[in-house]
């Protein structure tokens, strides 16, 4: 019965811990490029239950006996297992902001940090006090040459993730010239987008503000090839959060009915506990 109490308790810590994922799936609907958690469990492993006393001997299919034959195999609780990210494509919302960028599939935005290269998938950035493109905490875009800066106001990226700026280099073979509302417009490439890929990006670390790090089981980064391996940047675009508020509070609903539950067997075999101490220790 004390077996019973124990597998209580493990099933409620479990899903305490699966309502913590859903909680903060849900504080973070709105948030720019976040990707849900789901968690997994796993069973602690089953004993194998078999009668302590009989006086006869069981015949066993097989042909042989045995004079205490099994009962069956009895569960001893859950354990939280993985957290993972769910990576599937949010919703991609046009805001017409040329500092806004999203990915139309897999990859991330490099972002140079204190503590080293961390990645994204949040594109809502900004241009800082240096001209520099940085996300709304500051920290610095990385191109494939290095900081991205962008020097004026007037400038585009393309969908390869080119950084176009307006020049008036006329003998500078970079320059593009385009035609833009009846002006003709004079523009050179600045830098391009650092987008990188994962061999194993199940296994990336969440550490906040939207930001991942490499692990040794995700492998490093990689820079993605132009092709099908590297997603379109789309200027003037958002991606939202892959968060379904509905299922999330179905989810949390599920939670709550399996806490409840958990929470009966406990006092149940509590219940069972005390009679066998008050009532049985009498005869």
């Amino acid at each position: 019965m004390v077996k019973g109490i124990y597998t209580g308790a493990s099933g409620m810590q479990a899903e305490q811990a699966r309502l913590d994922i859903i909680s903060n799936n849900l504080a973070n609907i709105d948030t720019t490029g976040f990707k849900k958690d789901t968690m997994t469990f796993k069973s602690f492993p089953e004993m194998l239950l078999a009668r302590t006393n009989d006086d006869g001997v069981t015949i066993n299919p097989l042909g042989s006996s045995d004079t205490r034959p099994y009962v069956g195999r009895l569960g001893t609780g859950v354990e939280v297992n993985e957290v993972f990210t769910e990576w599937e494509q949010g919703s991609l919302r046009e805001t017409s902001n040329a500092l806004d960028l999203a990915l139309s599939d897999r990859g991330f935005f490099a972002i140079d940090t204190p503590d080293g290269e961390r990645y994204t998938r949040n594109g809502s950035f900004i241009i800082d006090k240096d001209l520099y493109l940085v996300t709304k905490e500051g920290y610095r875009v990385m191109g494939e040459n290095g900081h991205i800066q962008i020097k004026t106001n007037n400038f585009r990226v393309d969908e390869e993730g080119n950084v176009f700026i307006n020049k008036e280099y006329q003998d500078d073979p970079n320059i593009v010239v385009q035609m833009r509302e009846n002006e003709w417009r004079e523009e050179v490439i600045t830098d391009t987008l650092k987008i990188v890929r994962f061999d194993n990006e199940r296994f990336l670390l969440k550490e906040g503000e939207s930001l991942w790090k490499d692990t040794n089981v995700s492998g490093e980064a990689y820079n993605a090839e132009y092709g099908n391996d590297r997603p379109q940047v789309l200027s003037g675009f958002l991606e939202m959060s892959n968060v379904n508020p509905v299922e999330e509070m179905v989810r949390m609903i599920e939670v709550q009915r399996a806490y409840e539950l958990n929470s009966k067997v406990i006092t149940t075999h509590d219940a069972l506990v005390g009679r066998a101490v008050n009532e049985v220790g009498k005869i």
